[in-house]
């Protein structure tokens, strides 16, 4: 009895430490996620802790929710309007990642994402639309508390569903990414060449972005490098820096976001985000999984030449069909019928 007891305590403080570590590294993803703040200092293009949230629960469960909750009230408690506007606001950040995150494991979402229906779940289910939740919720908490008109309801809206959803398509592929983690081995010199070739050339297309010409397209051919050569291990990351460049070109009105309104600036921005993380999912299953069915063809082809080895040593004989290589004795003989004499 005092060993399940003691387990029972060891358990709840394991959940209390991962539920203050959920709730740490929302507020801190928030605070980095605010410095890019379009409607009233809380509405941004890319919020980062939706990615956190969804991450977190499908790594370490539902239990974890808490953590969510927690890390949604510290940051909007410091932005207002009221503390019931505060709530109904946290509500909708709690319940948006947690319904995302129902809907991907009714479909057998595997964090691995080695597969292409794991990216176009994580794409359709864990982003477009567990994200509508919390995007609702907020824009209706503020025109309902006054400090939104209701004209402006639905460019809020807009800015805060497709904020929240790149931060799921940003931002939860690469912590997904990290879990599985390792340090390689057994690794050619050419590969760790080619994988700071590709760094090189991501930091290359940060500072094109950035710069006055606008050259945002020549980040997917770096996405399409990494996915095919890396997977998803390498595309993630690319695909967050890439999306956090444009993001600085577009807060600094530079590239192809100069000289154009907000509403534009906002188009552009999320279309590109919305392709380059697109792009770096969808290939990088891809690959994985072609990968995955080249090597079972491999394993296939090797059991097969060793069956036929061990049959042409003798050691083993082919395994047939009822009535296959029977001789017409004895097929005859099964019949009941005895050979005739030559």
């Amino acid at each position: 009895m005092t060993v399940a007891r003691h387990e029972r305590l060891r358990r709840g403080g394991v959940t209390a430490l991962e539920i203050c570590a959920v709730a740490g590294l929302y507020y801190g993803s928030a605070k980095l996620g605010l410095f890019q703040q379009l409607v009233r200092g809380q509405v941004t293009p890319l919020w980062p802790p939706t990615g956190v949230a969804l991450a977190a629960l499908l790594l370490r469960g539902p239990r974890i929710w808490p953590g969510i909750a927690l890390g949604a009230f510290l940051v909007n408690v410091s932005l207002g309007p009221s503390i019931p506007a505060v709530l109904a606001i946290v509500a909708g950040n709690t319940l948006a990642p947690v319904a995302s995150y129902m809907l991907l494991r009714r479909t057998g979402f595997r964090s691995e994402m080695d597969r292409l229906r794991d990216a176009l779940a994580l794409i359709f289910l864990g982003a477009f639309t567990g994200m509508l939740i919390s995007a609702t919720a907020g824009s209706g908490t503020l025109v309902l508390a006054g400090v939104l008109s209701a004209d402006e309801f639905w460019p809020t809206w807009s800015v805060w569903w497709t904020g929240d959803a790149m931060g799921v398509l940003v931002v939860a592929p690469v912590l997904l990414v990290l879990r599985s983690a390792h340090w390689p081995r057994n690794v050619r010199p050419s590969r760790w060449v080619e994988g700071l070739l590709l760094l090189a050339a991501v930091v290359c297309v940060g500072f094109l972005e950035i710069h006055s010409t606008p050259l945002l397209f020549l980040g997917f051919p770096v996405l399409i490098w990494a996915a095919f050569r890396f997977q998803l291990a390498g595309a993630a990351p690319c695909a967050l820096a890439v999306s956090t460049f444009a993001i600085i070109a577009a807060a600094h009105g530079s590239g192809p976001f100069a000289g154009h309104d907000l509403l534009t600036n906002m188009i552009t921005l999320q279309a590109f985000n919305g392709s380059a993380s697109l792009t770096a999912l969808l290939l990088g299953a891809a690959v994985s999984e072609r990968n995955q069915t080249h090597k079972e063809i491999e394993r296939a082809c090797a059991q097969l030449a060793d069956m036929v080895t061990e049959i042409a040593a003798g050691r083993r004989r082919p395994t047939l069909r009822d009535g296959e290589g029977e001789g017409e004795g004895e097929k005859e003989k099964k019949g009941g019928r005895t050979p005739r004499p030559a």
